[in-house]
């Protein structure tokens, strides 16, 4: 029995470590490029980049503002799918 639960709890999942911060750096730097390039792309010419500094727990996050124009930016940390608001 004490081999059971000893075997049980090894093979429980355990909390995921924190990412260092070259890490969180490289992942910011991949969200802003994106995000810049996915603007550009529907008309933005050079967008000032406000990165939320880990995101959401599936999603980088960024906001692109020119003039007046503001978009969200969403990237999907799995497929890096990168996803814009509309203008406003």
């Amino acid at each position: 029995m004490r081999t059971l639960l000893i075997a049980a709890i090894a093979a429980a999942p355990t909390p995921a470590l924190a990412s260092s911060p070259d890490a969180w750096a490289a992942f910011r730097t991949e969200v802003g490029d994106r995000c810049v390039l996915a603007g550009k792309a529907q008309g933005m010419k050079a967008p000032r980049l406000v990165i939320h500094p880990v995101g959401t727990q599936g999603h980088g996050v960024a906001v692109l503002i020119e003039g007046g124009d503001k978009r969200i930016c969403l990237m999907n940390k799995q497929t890096k799918v990168v996803e814009l608001t509309p203008a406003t």
